[in-house]
């Protein structure tokens, strides 16, 4: 674990993997509940980093994360969110080339993991889910396309993930939700936050 000073009242801690991120993450969440952590405003996950911002005494808090023994991240109390996918992507024939099954299989090895949500950004409502196993890591595609549909179901490195809306992106496209990812009108907005666990199930053929 490395922390480093943000600014006057931001701290940034880097971990050696994204299991160790999500460990810290739920950590803080459950030492913030208890009562037993300073104040803190907002407590941010990425891929192997936790950003703790609006600390009131930073120096103080940096010292007492390094002594801290952290516990694997615990499941998640609440039941799987589904979501349900109509695997008919354009680039299902890239993907199976690339883990070396037929297209058709595809769905069942995707629909097959259990994912949790690591992290979100890029855009309102991405979430960076992982799960699914090592090997069938996904390179980006070569050329990104300038409009990727919303509700499209990709794949990317370890991550799989769900375009909220219309935007640019390099990811392999495997499918489709109907799903609405972000919703300003809702509480709260975004439908995956992280921790949250995801089954992903798909639409039977029409």
């Amino acid at each position: 674990m490395r922390v480093l000073p943000v600014g006057d009242h931001a701290l940034l801690v880097e971990l050696p993997t994204g299991e160790a991120a999500l460990a810290l993450h739920a950590e803080l969440l459950r030492r913030r509940a208890a009562g037993t952590l300073p104040r803190i405003g907002e407590i941010v996950p990425a891929a192997r980093t936790v950003l703790l911002d609006g600390v009131e005494e930073p120096g103080a808090l940096a010292r007492r994360l390094t002594r801290w023994e952290i516990p694997p991240a615990p499941p998640a109390a609440e039941a799987a969110l589904t979501l349900s996918v109509r695997y008919d992507g354009p680039d299902l024939d890239e993907v199976a080339a690339a883990w070396g099954v037929r297209p058709e299989e595809v769905a069942a090895i995707h629909s097959g993991a259990a994912y949790r949500v690591a992290f979100c950004g890029f855009a309102p409502g991405f979430g960076y889910l992982t799960g699914l196993p090592e090997r069938y890591a996904t390179p980006r595609r070569g050329t990104p396309r300038t409009a990727v549909p919303p509700g499209s179901v990709a794949l990317a490195g370890p991550y799989t993930g769900v375009y909220p809306r219309a935007s640019p992106g390099g990811w392999q496209l495997i499918g489709t939700t109907d799903a609405v990812l972000w919703d300003p009108g809702r509480e709260p907005a975004a439908l995956l936050a992280p921790g949250v666990l995801v089954r992903f199930v798909p639409e039977p053929a029409s």
